[in-house]
């Protein structure tokens, strides 16, 4: 199960339209089990192929804290059809992510998450068209409105794209919003990788906002441009495949309390 394993996930790119360009380049593993399924070890909901154990790239064991969750990561291998493809694998990745990374490194995690709340994407507003600078303030001031009556977390708001410092007490209340679970925090840092926003993601976790509104909030400008100068197909091929990130992570979230 190592070599296979090795094979199939270790080194994968983190971002989503990297990894189906190489899942298209190269030769894809056949699909060698049955099934999938889930046994519980000490509390701990283990993913198994055959009945067999199955182990990250790191070598630690494919486990989650819920049932459910452990299921709808079973329900990603029961999916594949001839051949595993990591490309639509996205809860598996990341529950390897948070297993193989987040698990040993929960500070550093944390700190990263504050830092993007120094220069988080709900803070710079464009000076312009009017259009664009409305559908900004609809998408984004409530998330900034429940940070300040909510955490106590009081942020400026910058026209433009030139840096402002952000005060560093609405720093430190945001942070301390953060999850202490792993899983929860692994689910929120790869949100905010996903929208440029800590905030939305902070948001997100504590139910203040949904998903799919998060996930619309975080392309306000993206959205605007397509609607200014037409579709553009990469880009559409990126979000769909970052949207699919983007609802593994949010599984997490729902799934781990």
């Amino acid at each position: 199960m190592r070599d296979i394993f090795e094979d199939i996930f270790k080194g994968e790119p983190l971002d989503p339209v990297e990894l189906a360009r190489r899942s298209v380049r190269r030769t894809l593993r056949k699909r060698f089990y049955e099934s999938a399924g889930v046994v519980e070890e000490s509390g701990i909901f283990a993913v198994t192929l055959d009945g067999k154990p199955v182990r990250t790239p790191a070598r630690h064991s494919l486990a989650a804290p819920t049932r459910e969750l452990a299921m709808a990561i079973a329900a990603e291998w029961n999916a594949q059809a001839a051949v595993i493809d990591p490309a639509n694998m996205p809860l598996t990745r990341l529950a390897n992510s948070i297993i193989d990374g987040v698990a040993d490194n929960p500070d550093e995690v944390r700190a990263d998450i504050v830092k993007y709340l120094g220069s988080d994407l709900l803070f710079y507003r464009a000076d312009g068209p009017e259009g664009l600078t409305e559908r900004q303030a609809q998408a984004w001031d409530p998330i900034v409105r429940w940070a300040a009556d909510t955490l106590g977390a009081r942020f400026i708001m910058v026209e433009g794209v030139v840096f402002a410092a952000q005060p560093e007490a609405a720093i430190a209340a945001a942070a301390k919003a953060t999850p202490k679970n792993i899983w929860r925090l692994g689910a929120v840092h790869s949100i905010m990788t996903l929208t440029g926003s800590a905030l939305l993601a902070l948001a997100l976790a504590h139910g203040a906002v949904s998903a799919q509104d998060a996930w619309t909030a975080a392309h306000v400008d993206e959205d605007w441009q397509m609607e200014q100068w037409g579709r553009d197909t990469p880009a559409m091929e990126r979000q769909a495949h970052r949207h699919a990130e983007m609802t593994a992570a949010a599984t997490v979230l729902t799934l781990v309390p």
